[in-house]
């Protein structure tokens, strides 16, 4: 393997590559996992759309990539390889010296992740900005034409003010001493920027701030982007405001989709430590509330190893206790945003590794790994239907490292009997058959009579012929002796369609419209200065649309080089001394908030799940750690 490969202009003479150096002294054995397969060459980009080579990412360990010095932020070199059962990123810059971090502890679950993919994607034709001629990436960034991936997600930050204080986030105004809080208009150009990219424009946003719901144009920008076509709005949120039944309401009307709510436990005690209040009665206020108007969750609980890792599990089945209106859990480890020594990185690092291990542990095997999906493994169903349509789809790119989840099936009559999909669904084998289909109809569509066919008007009937053959391949590989009661291969059918249309999946008629109970299980891994790989940065497909016009892939605005807090102080509309805020229920000023419950909503009541509460009300959350959305470099 070459090790220069990959490597930007000015690399190499940020490392000491002597015989002093302490590189390539472990972990020189290579280790494989999925064999690559041989759809690759003729599906795998060479070049994006804007005309950037395209590396594509090993297949094997060792391999190099480039990272950051966590000292310097300079870009340097760095080695990724397996040591026994462990697999490590090290890195050297001539300036500040050596460096090696964790990225799993079990290669075998590492592998089964990183090598089962389906190849890059070719960005954007019209990127908001272009490289510089001998640039780096994750230098001068701003969505350029380096850039492998096309946005599936993007998020706006309405504000960086906050009704709560949680000791894990750096990104609020207490912390800054200014306010950017974009107009409605400057939302508007960010939402339009998101529009108007091409070949794929994005079609769905998350709001994000701060506390997004406290911007005092909140339900008015949310109609605007349901008028601009986003069909999917989501807001990250501390669920305090949307405990609000009026308020939830009017958010739902003005076309609201669903929450990214912030979850970290089951109990009170975690709570006190990760957001310094006592919540939990409010996000359960908030998810009965989100029930009564129809707006669906994910929970997104921020975890720290030795704080709530030991809860990982009973959040899961919280979401399978509420799966009429839970959806999904995002799980996101803590990253580091300051200094800290190796050893207590070792101690402290969780990964996607650890997580996955531990929920299938906890909920004893309800979840297990062999359920675990990297996130870009739903390609093959994007590129059959660009094969079927003739036009570029929605496709998820991202590097393996970067997550991965699966699905968990939960029978909607009782919400007690649960399955992985892959114990009634080979799922490997049926997206390998969609991917050579894919292939084949791809290549039908360049060949001389189905062109004629399109020019009589008759391709269609050969497309729904295609459509048939997916069909065939999905029933082949559905196992009905397997699945859970009731749910039939219509209904997968139901469910699989339920994830486009927003209004399907959870309705109370399921069986009759073809509906299931399911629960996306995911950890998406946000990079810091430690274990940052501008691999992954290049193939990011959560962006952020920034007041400065730009967009910036997630782990470059809120992680590593950190552009957040450039565009937010250059972007700031005041300073946190001279803003006035009115005296809004909703208004961040209001930070012990708590709404009335409904007459109409039931009791609201935590269930006990075993995990027990610590009566200590002391603990203190190190400076170098924040939250996914908030790391500050």
């Amino acid at each position: 393997m070459n090790p220069k490969a990959g490597m930007g202009t000015g690399a190499e003479a940020a490392v000491d590559m002597s015989n002093k150096s302490a590189m390539e002294q472990a972990g020189k054995q290579v280790v494989r996992g999925e064999a690559r397969p041989a759809f690759l060459n003729r599906c795998q980009p060479k070049m994006t759309y804007s005309g950037h080579p395209i590396r594509e990412v090993p297949w094997t360990l060792p391999y190099w990539t480039s990272s950051l010095c966590p000292e310097c932020g300079k870009v340097i070199r760095a080695r990724k390889y397996a040591e026994g059962k462990t697999v490590y990123m090290e890195k050297e810059c001539e300036e500040h010296g050596y460096f090696r971090e964790l990225i799993s502890p079990d290669v075998d679950f590492y592998m089964q992740m990183f090598t089962f993919r389906f190849g890059d994607n070719r960005g954007f034709t019209n990127p908001t900005h272009l490289a510089e001629k001998d640039g780096e990436c994750p230098e001068n960034c701003g969505v350029c034409n380096m850039h492998h991936s096309h946005t599936c997600m993007s998020n706006i930050d309405l504000t960086n003010r906050c009704d709560m204080r949680c000791p894990v986030c750096f990104a609020n105004a207490n912390a800054m001493g200014y306010i950017t809080e974009p107009s409605v208009d400057q939302v508007r150009a960010m939402l339009q920027t998101l529009r108007d990219r091409k070949p794929v424009p994005c079609k769905a946003i998350q709001f994000s701030g701060g506390e997004p719901t406290i911007h005092p144009n909140f339900i008015e920008i949310v109609k605007m982007a349901k008028e601009m076509g986003f069909g999917q709005i989501q807001i990250a949120t501390n669920g305090k405001n949307m405990s609000d039944l009026d308020f939830a309401r009017q958010c739902k009307e003005a076309g609201l989709n669903s929450l990214y709510l912030q979850f970290d436990g089951v109990t009170k005690d975690i709570y006190r430590k990760t957001r310094a209040e006592d919540v939990i009665e409010t996000k359960m206020q908030c998810v009965e509330v989100c029930r009564k108007v129809g707006l669906r969750i994910v929970l997104v609980p921020t975890v720290i190893r030795g704080i709530n890792d030991h809860q990982v599990g009973a959040i899961t089945q919280f979401a399978i206790d509420n799966s009429d209106v839970i959806t999904g859990i995002s799980f996101q480890p803590v990253c580091f945003t300051g200094r800290i020594a190796e050893k207590d990185r070792m101690e402290q690092r969780y990964t996607i590794t650890h997580l996955a291990l531990d929920i299938d542990e906890q909920t004893r095997g309800i979840m297990p790994k062999a359920n675990w999906f990297g996130l870009g493994a739903t390609q093959p169903l994007s590129r059959l239907s660009e094969a079927l349509s003739g036009t570029p789809a929605f496709f998820v790119s991202c590097h393996p490292d970067c997550g991965g989840g699966g699905y968990l099936f939960i029978n909607p009559e009782d919400r007690k009997e649960v399955k992985a999909l892959t114990d009634f669904f080979d799922l490997r084998a049926a997206l390998v058959d969609l991917q050579h289909l894919a292939d084949k109809l791809s290549e039908r569509r360049r060949r001389s009579w189905y062109k004629a066919l399109q020019t009589v008007g008759l391709a269609r009937s050969a497309d729904l012929m295609g459509g048939a053959r997916a069909l065939r391949i999905l029933r082949k590989h559905f196992k009905a002796s397997k699945a859970p009661t009731g749910l039939t291969f219509k209904r997968l059918l139901g469910v699989m369609d339920g994830y486009k249309d927003t209004k399907r999946g959870r309705e109370a008629n399921a069986e009759r419209t073809f509906s299931y109970n399911t629960i996306f299980v995911a950890g998406m891994h946000f990079q810091d200065k430690y274990n940052y790989d501008t691999e992954r940065t290049r193939r990011c497909v959560i962006h952020q649309s920034a007041p400065d016009g730009k967009m910036y892939p997630f782990c470059t605005y809120n992680s590593g080089p950190y552009y957040r807090e450039q565009v937010e102080e250059k972007m700031q509309t005041t300073k946190i001394s001279e803003y006035k805020e009115n005296g809004n229920p909703h208004a961040s000023a209001n930070r012990d908030k708590r709404f009335p419950a409904d007459p109409s909503l039931p009791k609201i009541e935590v269930k006990d799940y075993g995990v027990g509460e610590s009566s200590s009300r002391k603990f203190h959350i190190p400076d170098n750690y924040g939250c996914c959305s908030t790391a500050k470099g």
